[in-house]
Order: C-alpha cells, then structure tokens, then sequence
C-alpha cells in the first residue's frame, strides 16, 4: 500500500502541467490519458504526433512541411481526391500548351476551337472536315453545317493563334502565318494567360478543399483544423509551383 501511495505522488503535478498546444482539445482532461483504454484519446494522439508540426516565428524562417496520413482525416476530407482535382488543372493545362501553343500551325491545333452556333458550342472538328493543303495553308470543308461557316471563321479568327481565315462558299480558307518573333511573343502572352486562368481554377480547388474542412471546426480540434488547411495550401502551392516550371518551359521553346 505504501509503495502505492509512493507512485501516486507524480500524478497532481503531472494533471496540473499545461496541456501543449500540438496536442488535440478533445483530449483535455480524458483519464484514459493515464490508462490504456479511451479509443478516441488513442487515435487523436497518434493524429497529433503524425501532424506535428511548429509554427515558423519571425520573417524569413521556413515553415516545417506538413504530411498528413489521408486516412486519419479520410472522415473530415479526402486529401487524395483533392490532390488528383489539383492535377487535374495541371493536366489540363498541358494539354492547352501542347494543343494550341506551337510554333508551327497544324491541322490538329484547329480541331478544339470552340464554334458558337444557335444551337450551342460545339469544337470545329464536329462542324467541318480540316485539312491541310500546303504547308501555307489549311482548309475547313463546312459542307455539312453550311450554316456555320461565318461562326466557324469567326471562332478561327479570335483564336488567339494569329490566324486570318478567308470564306469562299462553304470552304474556309486559313494561310499560315511566318513564324515572326511578334507570333512569337504573342504566343508567349498567351501561355500566360493560360497558366493564370488555371491558378484561378486551381484556387477553386484549394477553396472548396478549406471549406470543407472549415464544417468540422465543431467537431475536431482547432489544431487539427489548422493543420489541414496548412496541407491544402501546401499543395496548392506545389501545383502552382509546377505551372511556373510549364510555364517558364513553354516560354523558353516559344521565344527561342
């Protein structure tokens, strides 16, 4: 018995010692802290040692990288499929690089501009058949959608790929510009814009990401919460990192 009382002594000082910020709320005061049981204690202190992380303090100090296991927050978010939404974006602009800015004019790079018709928006490989005549010039056959043909030049025209069609009939006549160092730049410009309009979506992405997470902030703990969103704007930042890379890439093939 004496031995027994002997062990207690350290707990008061022990129950009294501030509780670390790192540690999640919900386990405040839990006596299965002491023990071995409590379920929930167990899972949130082995989330807190997965997440923990400091806060940088001053300018110019680097912030500890976070890693949080997708499946100890898979009931609050699922990181996984933020992550493949944010390539998603990545993706799709490469393949806007690769499609519509290139030096050299092909047949291909026509297929995706978007025609405004009455009847909707349809790409001008679904309205006319594209061919390529001469290395100066291309032809758009609207024979099939007579209707479209002013559109389908119109589209061609405010493409941004410095074309100028001409209509004869049904035919849509496109030469082929030189390849000038103002095309050049101008092509430049453009993988600008298209890198930026895909930040903007990927800050979608991050936002609706948050948000959700911002719906549990009654639920979890607050350092839980502020971990999470510190993981999303991690990747985002990643993301947004690697289009400079495309962009910067793109930017040297363009201007040569």
């Amino acid at each position: 018995m004496a031995l027994a009382l002997r062990c207690l002594r350290p707990l008061p000082s022990l129950l009294h010692r501030p509780v670390s910020r790192g540690l999640p709320q919900a386990a405040r005061g839990c006596p299965a802290l002491l023990l071995e049981g409590c379920r929930q204690c167990v899972q949130q202190m082995l989330l807190s040692r997965q997440l923990a992380t400091k806060k940088a303090k001053g300018k110019g100090q680097s912030q500890a990288k976070v890693n949080i296991s997708a499946a100890l927050v898979e009931d609050i978010i699922n990181l996984e499929e933020t992550s493949e939404d944010m390539q998603a974006v990545i993706e799709a602009l490469k393949e806007d690089f690769s499609r519509n800015l290139s030096i050299r004019t092909s047949p291909g790079a026509l297929d995706h501009i978007t025609v405004v018709t009455k009847d909707g928006k349809f790409p001008l490989n679904q309205l006319g058949q594209i061919s390529q005549k001469s290395p100066q010039l291309m032809m758009v056959n609207m024979t099939s959608f007579p209707e479209s043909t002013a559109a389908a030049a119109k589209a061609i025209r405010e493409s941004g790929m410095n074309l100028n069609p001409e209509v004869d009939g049904t035919m849509i006549r496109v030469p082929i510009p030189k390849v000038t160092r103002e095309h050049r730049e101008s092509l430049a410009k453009l993988a600008k814009q298209s890198t930026n309009k895909s930040k903007e979506a990927l800050r979608k992405v991050r936002s609706k990401s948050i948000t959700q997470v911002k719906k549990f902030k009654n639920k979890v703990s607050e350092d839980t919460i502020w971990l999470l969103e510190k993981q999303i704007q991690q990747m985002a930042d990643e993301a947004a990192t690697e289009m400079d890379k495309l962009l910067a890439a793109k930017t040297k093939e363009l201007l040569g």
